[in-house]
């Protein structure tokens, strides 16, 4: 089986429609979670991602066009987005998003959108967060998102001595698993934030035991022209161009 790995697509179909193409074939799509917010098409990137196989996740500004967060917690530019994704979503698609769970599980790896200790909410950037974050999951690996940078978090033990290394994941070579127990974050499709604004996402071919994160250069300026048609902020605009 190949399973596509997608995270925080944020509302930019072409970014989507190009990992989709360059990663045919696959079987199946696990989405980690921030289908919306932030781009100008959550619609339909909700259902181009409902015409495949797929299980999914909630992410916090898919909980935000819901209402179900605080957008006090928002920056200026993600409470806009918010708000417009949320008027702009149809009844079915609202209906889709109410009803992704927080937390799977597809073996070898548990899949949640910021941390198997918060799910929607908290930030795995450091390896004292990560540390703590082990204790909350029993597979071998963990999947998340939420930062939009791609990372690896790896824990091995040395004696009674617990040591969590944290990388930069190599991009299209094998992830250096079967070291110890991880947490993985592919990057994001719609918003790269680690300074390359190609989308992140990864493959899991199980018959080969590998995950490979690759890079996909989509049509920047197509998204960017649509969102300055629609009157978005101008640094959610700008910042698709850097990947920041």
């Amino acid at each position: 089986m190949r399973a596509l790995i997608v995270s925080d697509i944020h509302s930019n179909l072409p970014a989507f429609q190009t990992v989709l193409q360059q990663a045919a074939p696959f079987d199946v799509i696990w989405c980690l979670g921030d289908v919306v917010g932030y781009g100008p098409q959550p619609n339909e990137c909700i259902e181009l991602l409902r015409e495949y196989p797929h299980v999914a996740v909630a992410g916090n500004h898919d909980w935000a066009a819901l209402g179900r967060l605080d957008l006090a917690e928002f920056n200026a530019e993600a409470r806009w987005a918010a708000r417009w994704t949320a008027e702009a979503l149809t009844l079915d698609n609202r209906a889709y998003l109410e009803a992704l769970p927080t937390r799977l599980v597809e073996e070898p790896f548990t899949i949640v959108h910021g941390s198997p200790r918060e799910p929607i909410w908290e930030y795995i950037l450091y390896s004292f967060v990560a540390a703590v974050n082990f204790d909350h999951f029993d597979t071998t690996c963990c999947l998340i998102g939420h930062t939009h940078s791609p990372a690896l978090f790896v824990e091995r033990k040395e004696g009674d001595t617990r040591i969590i290394e944290a990388d930069l994941p190599p991009f299209e070579e094998p992830l250096p698993l079967g070291q110890g127990r991880c947490i993985i974050n592919p990057g994001s499709v719609g918003q790269p934030r680690d300074g390359d604004p190609r989308a992140s996402y990864a493959i899991w071919d199980t018959e080969k035991g590998e995950l490979v994160i690759h890079r996909a250069e989509y049509d920047v300026e197509a998204v960017q022209t649509l969102m300055m048609e629609l009157g978005f902020p101008a640094r959610l605009i700008a910042r698709l161009s850097y990947g920041w």
